[in-house]
């Protein structure tokens, strides 16, 4: 049985490996000194959600959300350009609300098995429909590895990546998932 819920720092976590030791570290790791789902959590910086599969008695994956935004100084002026056109003029501020992934992790046993796309689902969904509070973005610091990945469901590089960058900053533009789904 597969079971979804909001992460507590009380909880067991069930066995995880998603081949990644900092995104392993991440939901494991309870070392109060070290940034971790338990620490994020207690200090109100970001929430975690687990998938487990009840029956194998494994954590499938991983996410945690966190508040971002997108700022005007962030950009190079073709991009932002492309991002505010969008929004009507009398709501164009020098910055832009979002949620970011800020984690977001898939178990080497569960990859490849479309766990990652149903998530980027998942959040499409929930800051679209029912949302408690404004965003018009899904921001990540995506793993330079990972870009592919994230391009497939749409997201775009926001800022051009150095050449030893180990994350690129990407967006996902909410209202296309809208207007994709209308």
């Amino acid at each position: 049985m597969i079971q979804f819920k909001r992460f507590n720092p009380n909880d067991t976590i069930r066995p995880f490996d998603c081949g990644d030791a900092d995104l392993n570290g991440f939901l494991l790791e309870d070392d109060p000194s070290v940034s971790n789902a338990r620490h994020h959590t207690d200090e109100l910086l970001a929430v975690t959600y687990i998938i487990e599969d009840t029956d194998t008695n494994n954590t499938i994956a991983y996410f945690s959300l966190l508040n971002d935004k997108i700022e005007r100084e962030l950009t190079d002026n073709a991009t932002w350009n492309r991002l505010s056109r969008e929004i009507p003029n009398t709501k164009r501020r020098s910055s832009h609300p979002a949620v970011k992934i800020g984690r977001l992790a898939v178990s080497s046993s569960y990859q490849r098995q479309g766990w990652g796309e149903k998530i980027i689902g998942l959040l499409k969904q929930w800051f679209t429909q029912n949302n408690k509070t404004g965003c018009r973005f899904i921001t990540v610091d995506a793993l330079a590895t990972k870009v592919d990945f994230y391009k497939k469901y749409g997201f775009n590089i926001l800022v051009t990546p150095n050449e030893n960058d180990e994350t690129v900053l990407m967006y996902y533009d909410l209202k296309k998932f809208i207007s994709s789904n209308k």
